[in-house]
């Protein structure tokens, strides 16, 4: 890989979200749960060591966290180590293979199940000269319950050093935090585990993770509605974006155009003519302001820009792609952008350069010109759920690239019997669906893999005599079926 990508690793914090992407892309890449776990609790135990420790105790919850707590114990079995280790459930498998491994081990493992259960080993508080706190790390949330609870108060109460697992477990003193490959917290020193550069960079299946599946209860709607605002001069177009909307699991999908398709899966709103024009404003501005996210131009041409840029006032969250792109380009409260090189060339004035860092920064920095100079949102608080504020473009090409003029991910998914008419209009709608309930970097990102990976198992079965009707076919398996694992 180009050395010139390490540019685009995130800084900053990581929220716990985006972290588990990395780590399922990691997996992908060939770099297994196991082997982070090895490196995560061998760096533990090298800190450990630095006070000296003629005792160590490690506390061990039953998720990941505690698996790498008990290979720390591993690398400290040549002082007196204890492990105390939640058993009031089933472990993580990875946790239960560490604790196996621990039978083999000189290390003292003191399974507690209730706060009686702590209690009675509250000596071992007493004599460590170390705590690892091991317990929950980025799986905390909401109050912490038994046993956790007594083991949280009897370090708390223990004058020992305590060494923090990527994050205190809620209530845990920490005089040191150990985070593994980015911090989580505040104050916290790194260690390397070993994850490949593309894991963060490049889109994976790991990145499937941050889309919200539906919960038990979800009613018709819960998933979003999206408007697709196009045809005329091109009639299929719009309806390839909605049925990419749909399969993407947008629940209800709408198409206001001039041009009708027997679709019974789309809501038909039909406008007058053979073009839109400003005459259709009441009707379509009534429509967008119902709708989650609004995709526009799709098979519009190039005579209705007046009504692109009313509908860019009024829609909460859009995607403008095709003959939207032109100036003065539309914006929204949330923006995507899905230009091509032409596109792109139309859009900033400059087409994107050849190579692919160079076409990184490229699309970085016509995201922050767009935004007229506003600070990028944080990406901790964008995975968080909140809005970003620059725009968002997804330059398509082979090798695609996103960035919200402060992080930048290349999606390396597709095939070359996807250039063919209407992939790019599926794409619009997989963009749109997903920002209904995504923030939009993330829902661009995640549509360009899915959208790509859909290509390429199509592609498999039509070879070059795939079409977009095909693609959107192969959307679910994607994104709902782990297919994108296999494409």
């Amino acid at each position: 890989m180009d050395p010139d990508m390490r540019e685009f690793l995130d800084g900053g914090l990581v929220s716990a979200a985006r972290m588990r992407a990395v780590e399922g892309n990691a997996i992908t890449l060939g770099v297994g749960a196991l082997q982070m776990m090895e490196s995560a609790g061998r760096e533990l135990a090298a800190m450990a060591l630095e006070f000296s420790p003629f005792h160590a105790l490690v506390l061990c919850g039953r998720g990941k966290n505690g698996g790498d707590g008990m290979v720390a114990a591993r690398y400290l079995q040549h002082i007196a180590t204890d492990v105390i280790s939640v058993s009031d459930g089933p472990l993580a498998p990875e946790t239960e293979m560490q604790l196996r491994a621990l039978a083999g081990s000189v290390v003292a493992v003191h399974p507690v199940s209730c706060a009686a259960d702590v209690e009675a080993l509250s000596y071992l508080f007493t004599r460590a000269d170390v705590i690892i706190d091991a317990l929950l790390g980025t799986g905390a949330s909401g109050q912490t319950r038994e046993p956790l609870a007594s083991c949280v108060r009897l370090a708390g109460s223990s004058p020992s050093p305590i060494i923090a697992a990527d994050i205190p477990t809620p209530g845990m003193r920490a005089n040191r935090i150990l985070s593994f490959h980015r911090a989580k917290v505040e104050g916290a020193e790194v260690a390397d585990i070993g994850i490949p550069l593309a894991a963060e960079v490049f889109m994976g299946p790991g990145d499937l993770t941050l889309v919200p599946r539906r919960g038990a209860r979800a009613r018709k709607g819960d998933n979003g509605e999206v408007l697709v605002i196009g045809g005329g001069p091109y009639q299929g177009a719009p309806y390839l974006a909605g049925l990419g909307a749909l399969r993407a699991g947008a629940d209800i999908v709408r198409i206001a155009s001039p041009a009708f398709e027997p679709v019974p899966d789309l809501i038909y709103e039909r406008l007058e003519g053979d073009r839109i024009t400003t005459d259709h404003l009441e009707r379509i501005l009534s429509l967008a302001g119902r709708a989650d996210a609004v995709v526009v131009g799709n098979g519009l041409g190039t005579e209705s820009h007046e009504v692109v840029l009313a509908v860019a006032e009024a829609a909460k969250k859009a995607v403008f792609d095709a003959d939207a792109l032109r100036t003065p380009l539309p914006v929204s409260k949330e923006t995507v952008y899905t230009p091509h090189a032409g596109e792109f060339r139309r859009m900033t004035g400059n087409p994107p350069p050849e190579g692919l860092a160079g076409r990184g920064r490229a699309v970085r920095e016509a995201a922050r010109a767009l935004a007229g100079g506003r600070k990028p949102a944080s990406p901790v608080l964008s995975e968080a759920g909140h809005s970003d504020e620059c725009p968002v473009i997804l330059l398509k090409g082979p090798l695609d690239v996103i960035s919200d003029g402060n992080r930048v991910r290349f999606n390396p998914t597709g095939s070359p019997a996807m250039a063919v008419g209407g992939t790019g209009d599926v794409l619009a709608g997989v963009t749109g669906a997903l920002l209904c309930r995504l923030p939009a970097f993330e829902a661009a990102c995640i549509a360009a893999y899915v959208n790509g990976s859909a290509g390429m198992i199509a592609a498999q079965e039509r070879g070059d005599g795939m079409t977009a009707t095909d693609l959107v076919e192969k959307i679910p398996s994607v994104l709902f079926l782990g297919g994108g694992r296999h494409a």
